[in-house]
């Protein structure tokens, strides 16, 4: 159980830290202040490894960092909603068996669909009701983005971390799969 904890601290903090530097550098814009952000996917990849706890706080600390440093101060009802997606993909980690080597079609389907839900329930709902009820933000201009960035992070996580996914599982040994000679 120690392992684990400290596997998971690890992880948070290298994923917190691909977060930001990967929202800084790597981004495409979109739409007022939206874009796309393949951040997302590393996030995904390290949920389904290390769990919702680390999902939460890769997507928490890593936007909240990557606000700091942005220069335009954090956006709490966008910081919430990255944990959010993190947890929430997180959740699978014990549905998934990428550690064991498994990643098959209907684990790409239920990841997929999964983190779409999981996308439009904190962009497209808990982001924009962030920012009407924290910065007072006109309802149809962030209801639009909160559509785009659910759109855009289902895209991102749909082809980046699928790819991510697929790969860490082949790198995986398949139980069962050693035969002694």
């Amino acid at each position: 159980m120690k392992n684990n904890s400290i596997k998971t601290v690890v992880a948070t903090g290298i994923g917190a830290a691909l977060f930001v530097i990967i929202g800084l550098f790597v981004n495409i814009p979109l739409f007022s202040n939206t874009s796309i952000s393949l951040q997302y996917a590393v996030q995904a990849l390290f949920a389904v490894i290390f769990g919702p706890i680390a999902g939460f706080f890769i997507g928490f600390i890593g936007h909240m960092v990557k606000d700091m440093f942005a220069g335009y101060g954090i956006w709490w009802s966008w910081v919430l909603p990255s944990a959010l997606v993190g947890f929430g993909i997180g959740l699978l980690k014990n549905r998934l068996q990428v550690e064991k080597g498994i990643f098959g079609k209907k684990d790409i389907i239920i990841f997929n669909v999964f983190q779409v839900l999981v996308n439009i329930l904190a962009w497209a709902l808990v982001a924009p009701i962030g920012d009407i009820l924290i910065y007072s933000e006109p309802a149809n201009k962030v209801f639009t983005q909160g559509f785009i960035a659910a759109l855009s992070n289902s895209l991102t996580i749909g082809v980046g971390a699928t790819i991510l996914l697929a790969v860490y599982a082949k790198t995986r040994t398949q139980s069962g799969s050693l035969t002694k000679d």
